[in-house]
């Protein structure tokens, strides 16, 4: 017996990384949250939890960095598609889409032996050469673009089509679909079918739970009836203190009162139900994931693969905060698509969406949400379960960022790096480091307190050092000036120590400056705002295909009819 155990110990192991989508800092019971999450918490009760965990501000950029382990800038996602200014567009790091030269973590392991299977999310090119097989996926299922409708096969905002791969081949949804039910079928179906042969397997499972539209199964949002009645202050401050009672923040952690949050108390009573409900659907879709993330880690037991599987989960950024009402045509097309009925959101044909007031909630105690520069954007949490000799219920604070989890799980399954070589071809190195030596309890830090790991996404800046960063958030959320902060002490982002400390600060703002220079970001536009940049690319995108041929039309018919009067004209002037 003794034997087999070794034999089995020393087999590859089989790695799941699932990703939910916009999940704030707190929105996962073991980080502190309300929402029920037992398959999440059971993963970070037989593993090690992270708190200080970083990504991108956005969905490509994180996605792209996570895949090959190389930074945003250079893997060709230095900005979202929809979001780059005109002038950026096909500059070097500004593709817009998974550059050829990012080796991804599925092509170095398919090479060695392992399955290697996608379902999900994947917003990395939806044109042939930028789909899963040409990127290292044996098998997968993929929507294409940010998101979709989550019961039906229809796109969830005008500037995307809703597009589904299977194999890399455009694919249709069942009738009975819902996402995170069918990601977690295929995910089951791929691992079942390449069981047979025995090889460990690489399965990226990337939920679309809890992005726009937030939709969900009505008895997974009734679970939270009333719960968030009192509003979203009082959530966010009841989650700040469950964050500190689980030891995930220093006790006397202060938060900032975010000014795109409104008064709960000044709304309406017919508003404050509305809203209510939309928490109540965004926490029944998160539920609702949890729920099929069960069923995976059932199958998985069940076949005997759970004791040889590696888990890893988080979310690619904080929670998301836009309210699409604030933006007219919009509006337009989710009224003209979906009802927003208060007692329907969720539902079959309702669209929804938590704006700014729940998402300060979902990432506190932290500042900012999606697309900003601040700890509630790029802090999400991270759970890894199932190495072998890792300590179970451990709680880890060091600095680690998503460029880590590629080499990470290239250790884990004895692969080395390709060092920027790749089938005999210069290739963009990782920049990452593996985290493999921590989570066994060989060493206590993945960076050096000395290394700084800069960032930039659409102008909002940062640059890690160590326990402090500085950062730049643009209007309306940010004053576009750098601030300093001592995240070990202030994670919420409340004490700028830039005066108190100007060397250190000058010191970081000279490594940023070599982060510019050494990734080719370029120089945010003046006056950029990412919200009108985001409706010019919906008009040339959407609108110009729509309106094109009528206007061409339109056009032959007042020359043609310009042709006819001018030959009409002469025909009566030489009579």
């Amino acid at each position: 017996m003794a034997a087999v155990g070794a034999q089995k110990a020393a087999k590859a192991p089989n790695i799941v990384l699932l990703v939910g989508d916009d999940w704030g800092f707190s929105d996962v019971g073991a980080f502190g949250g309300e929402i029920r999450t037992p398959h999440i918490d059971a993963l970070a009760r037989t593993g090690m939890k992270f708190s200080n965990f970083h990504t991108a501000a956005t969905c490509s950029p994180t996605r792209s960095m996570l895949l090959t382990g190389v930074d945003n800038h250079r893997n060709g996602l230095g900005a979202m598609k929809d979001l780059m200014p005109q002038e950026f567009r096909g500059k070097p790091g500004y593709l817009g889409y998974l550059g050829n030269d990012a080796i991804t973590v599925a092509q170095l392991l398919k090479d060695q032996g392992y399955h290697t299977y996608v379902a999900g999310k994947w917003h990395l090119g939806h044109d042939p050469e930028t789909l899963p097989p040409n990127r290292g996926f044996e098998r997968s299922f993929i929507q294409a673009h940010g998101s979709s409708d989550n019961w039906e096969q229809k796109p969830w905002i005008f500037t995307e089509n809703g597009e589904w791969f299977a194999d890399g081949k455009p694919a249709s949804l069942p009738k009975d679909y819902y996402s995170s039910k069918f990601i977690t079928d295929k995910a089951i179906e791929y691992i079942d079918a390449g069981a047979k042969d025995d090889k460990p397997f690489f399965a990226y499972v990337a939920y679309q739970a809890v992005h726009i539209p937030v939709q969900a199964p009505k008895e997974f949002s009734d679970h939270y009836r009333g719960m968030y009645d009192a509003g979203w202050n009082a959530l966010r401050e009841a989650r700040r203190q469950r964050v500190v009672d689980l030891g995930l923040i220093p006790k006397d952690t202060k938060m900032v009162n975010m000014a795109t949050t409104a008064d709960w108390n000044a709304l309406p009573k017919a508003a404050q139900l509305d809203q209510a409900r939309r928490m109540e659907v965004y926490a029944g879709m998160a539920e609702a994931m949890d729920f099929h993330l069960g069923r995976l880690i059932d199958y998985l037991k069940k076949t005997g693969a759970y004791d040889n599987t590696v888990f890893i989960f988080m979310s690619d950024n904080g929670a998301e905060a836009v309210d699409p009402y604030e933006i007219a045509p919009l509006k337009w097309w989710i009224q003209a698509n979906w009802t927003d009925q208060t007692e329907r959101l969720g539902e079959r044909g309702a669209y929804s969406f938590i704006g700014p007031g729940w998402a300060s909630a979902a990432v506190s105690p932290l500042s900012t949400y999606k697309q900003w520069a601040g700890e509630g954007a790029l802090r999400t949490p991270l759970i890894v379960s199932g190495i072998a000799g890792m300590s179970h219920q451990a709680l880890n604070k060091s600095f680690v960022h998503v460029t880590d989890i590629a080499p990470t799980l290239l250790e884990l399954a004895g692969i080395p790096p390709h060092q920027g070589r790749y089938h005999d071809r210069d290739v963009e190195p990782m920049r990452g480091n593996s985290m493999l030596a921590l989570l066994q309890g060989k060493s206590e830090k993945v960076h050096a307190a000395d290394q700084p790991i800069g960032y930039e996404l659409q102008g909002n800046s940062a640059l890690f050092r160590g326990d402090y960063k500085i950062v730049l958030n643009l209007a309306p959320v940010g004053d576009g000036q750098w601030h300093l902060y001592d995240l070990a002490q202030d994670p919420g982002e409340t004490l700028d120590l830039s005066t108190k400390l100007p060397a250190l600060h000058q010191t970081m703002l000279q490594d940023y400056a070599a982060y510019v220079h050494d990734n080719q970001v370029l120089p945010i536009p003046q006056g950029y705002d990412y919200r009108k940049q985001g409706l010019k690319y919906a008009l040339t995108q959407w609108l110009w295909p729509l309106v094109k041929w009528p206007l061409l039309l339109a056009a032959v018919v007042l020359a043609s009819l310009y042709c006819g009067l001018k030959w009409r004209t002469g025909k009566r002037l030489r009579t």
